[in-house]
């Protein structure tokens, strides 16, 4: 049974800064990139716990998605007895190690 895909206000503002930005003389791109980021973060409704657990501690996971260098990390969590994925937060895979305060 598929699990329900919920993307928080935070992870859509996170979108939102990503999606922003990019250039615009690349719009094309920028759009193609958005739909696949979303593709990926939908395609958790089969088997969310196929991703890595966040730093070991706490019930996060991270999906990635995305090609080196544009790579990028999806922060969820899963909700087992409600069928439901929470995607929390997106982010640069560059940026510094996330910690569980970043989605707060």
């Amino acid at each position: 049974m598929a699990y329900l895909v919920r993307i928080t206000s935070r992870a859509e503002r996170d979108l939102s800064h990503i999606y922003g930005k990019i250039h615009a003389e690349h719009a094309g791109a920028a759009l193609e990139w958005y739909q696949g980021l979303k593709e990926a973060m939908y395609s958790l409704q089969e088997r969310p716990d196929r991703c890595s657990i966040t730093r070991k501690r706490g019930p996060l996971r991270h999906l990635l998605s995305g090609y080196k260098p544009h790579i990028y990390l999806v922060i969820f969590r899963v909700l087992p007895k409600l069928r439901q994925v929470e995607v929390l937060h997106v982010r640069h895979g560059a940026r510094r190690k996330f910690k569980p305060s970043d989605i707060a």
